[in-house]
């Protein structure tokens, strides 16, 4: 039997996802189905890694821990990120934290990554530009950790109005934008030290996929 295409299952998720949230009377149904899909895309990814499933599953568990550390200490004080509260939607929590928020952070802060790295690739083959390693490395340290940190720009305004999570005065801190930066370039860095950012992909293209699936309810919802 063929498989299905992982590329056709986002879409295909993220699309019925989109239409649900704004055009059906289940809103309420689709937003709380919001956990299962997370765990499916990291699924996904992770089947496009067989090859590596080790190092990958190393990698996400650095990321994990990392990324609960910093939001636990985020939620329970207030000195990173800013002052907010989780809700109910993502489900079963860590001293606050949901515990899909590391794996979340693992897979677009990863994507983030594999884009950053597939378009300097593309860039280095068409102008034939010779780039060192360590140049290749913090562009996609920098690039990717800026690129995970616009995904959260994009991602705030939806995550409130769904009730994911709420900020005490009601406006998003420039200091959280700060904190996802240096955050996701520590886990690039960890990532392209466990050889775990590449340019397959499905990874490029589901980092696309959300993004485009959260600036749909940014402008409709």
């Amino acid at each position: 039997m063929k498989k299905i295409n992982p590329l056709f299952l986002a879409l295909l998720f993220h699309a019925t996802g989109v239409l649900g949230i704004l055009f059906t009377p289940y809103k309420d149904w689709f937003v709380s189905s919001t956990p299962l899909v997370l765990l499916f895309m990291f699924l996904l990814l992770a089947n496009t890694q067989l090859k590596s499933l080790k190092n990958f599953l190393l990698s996400f568990a650095i990321a994990f821990v990392i990324s609960m550390a910093t939001e636990i200490i985020g939620v329970n004080t207030g000195l990173l990120f800013g002052e907010y509260q989780y809700g109910p939607v993502l489900g079963p929590k860590i001293l606050g934290v949901p515990w899909l928020i590391g794996l979340n952070w693992f897979v677009i802060v990863y994507c983030s990554g594999s884009f950053l790295l597939h378009s300097i690739e593309l860039i280095k083959n068409k102008l034939t530009i010779p780039l060192s390693r360590a140049t290749s490395t913090t562009m996609v340290v920098l690039g990717g950790a800026a690129l995970a940190t616009f995904f959260d720009f994009i991602l705030e305004p939806v995550a409130v109005k769904l009730d994911f999570w709420t900020w005490s005065n009601g406006d998003i801190p420039l200091f959280n934008y700060l904190c996802w930066f240096v955050v996701s370039a520590v886990l690039l860095r960890v990532n392209l030290q466990l050889k775990q950012v590449n340019t397959h992909e499905f990874a490029s293209s589901l980092l696309i996929i959300q993004a485009v699936f959260f600036l749909m309810l940014n402008l409709f919802l």
